[in-house]
């Protein structure tokens, strides 16, 4: 917990309990459900709460924003965000089952009044959202067809509307086609420990 504080001193008691409380419940689940790697378990604030907080570094998200996290997993970077944000209102999505019967429990234990977890894809949702939230899910240009239809046209935020996408390594490639609109920023701007080293938020407005 001390790595979050140290980086976001303001929280406040609410956050820091509920941040507090995410380790002994997914260490709980994953003893029933591998939904985190087991090596990781030891990094677990730095590789999952911290960095899924990096979000937070690019936008502020303002009461009543609307934001789906796609391929959420066990819960990132949606559970941390709704912490972070509990003004704002998260649905976190995933195909995979047993990962949402985690996230839901997550949710719940953390009385997370803001957030709700659905088994589905990410094409079946239905509604619009101000921000889609996801990390390293698949190819940003695979990613993007999934979502199009679902961002809100309704701007009240500095950054526009759209897609913020956690991803680390070389990704000139992967972004040479959405080169005009993209923004990246560098992780290891804010966060000064070696895992952050080569990982990005990427904003694709839509």
């Amino acid at each position: 917990m001390d790595i979050i504080i140290k980086y976001f001193p303001e929280l406040t008691d609410r956050q820091r309990e509920q941040l507090a409380a995410m380790l002994p419940l997914y260490e709980e689940w994953n003893s029933q459900i591998n939904v985190i790697s087991r090596k990781d378990m030891e990094h677990f604030y730095e590789h999952h709460v911290l960095h899924s907080l990096a979000i937070a570094k690019v936008v502020r998200f303002k009461p009543m924003c609307e934001v789906l996290d796609v391929g959420t997993g066990g819960g990132f970077p949606g559970v941390p965000l709704a912490v972070m944000f509990p003004e704002s209102r998260f649905t976190l999505v995933d195909s995979v089952g047993k990962k949402i019967k985690v996230v839901g429990d997550v949710i719940a234990q953390l009385g997370l009044a803001n957030a709700t977890a659905r088994q589905t894809r990410a094409e079946q949702v239905e509604g619009e959202f101000d921000f889609v939230v996801s990390r390293a899910v698949t190819a940003l240009g695979e990613f993007v067809p999934w979502v199009r239809g679902k961002i809100s046209k309704s701007q009240y935020h500095d950054l526009h509307n759209g897609i913020l996408y956690l991803k680390g390594g070389d990704l000139d490639s992967e972004l040479y086609p959405f080169r005009h609109k993209v923004r990246t920023w560098d992780i290891s701007n804010w966060f000064a420990e070696e895992y952050f080293s080569t990982k990005k938020v990427i904003h694709l407005p839509l």
